[in-house]
């Protein structure tokens, strides 16, 4: 996938001005895509050359005038083309993954800290996402069509957390119950 897909996906909610795009990208496709204010500003000036998304220059009084961003009829059917295509599985890049296929080469204790630090940004990650489930869709039976992707998108995001708290906990109950003496060949 790429940024531009993730903006026009985003912008298929309403038009957005590149600062409260950032700030919707954080509590959305933020959570599985990750963009700096730089690499959103570069990518809509893309956008808009290729006749992907149009802007409007909104004058503001107190403040500098802002540029606001809606997807164009092209843009729609660009992104409808690349939902259709089929897409391969994401490669797994995970620093905690490397750090445990050696974590042989450091003290039991710092893979234990790094093993527990993780499990908590997991539970974290968690308890955001069952919040954003109780505000936004408290019931999924009744929710509109575009809201029920979304609630799907949640679900994965929650499964996808629950799966590496899992391993977490599995991995420190491992290490914790296996002296290193007892698991060396």
């Amino acid at each position: 996938m790429a940024l531009a897909h993730a903006i026009l996906a985003t912008l298929m909610d309403r038009p957005y001005c590149g600062y409260d795009l950032r700030k919707r990208f954080e509590g959305s496709v933020g959570f599985f895509w990750q963009a700096s204010f730089q690499q959103i500003y570069r990518e809509l000036k893309k956008l808009e050359e290729q006749g992907l998304v149009h802007s409007e220059a909104i004058a503001q009084e107190s403040r500098p005038g802002k540029n606001v961003f809606a997807v164009t009829a092209e843009g729609e059917a660009f992104l409808q083309t690349w939902i259709e295509t089929p897409c391969e599985m994401a490669p797994l890049r995970d620093d905690l993954q490397v750090k445990m296929f050696a974590g042989f080469v450091v003290p039991r204790e710092t893979i234990l800290m790094e093993l527990q630090h993780h499990q908590a940004m997991h539970q974290e990650r968690i308890a955001v996402y069952h919040q954003i489930e109780q505000n936004a869709f408290a019931n999924p039976e009744q929710l509109p069509e575009k809201d029920l992707f979304r609630y799907l998108t949640l679900r994965g995001g929650i499964q996808y957390e629950m799966g590496w708290l899992t391993w977490c906990e599995a991995a420190i109950a491992f290490l914790t119950q296996h002296s290193a003496s007892a698991i060396d060949p």
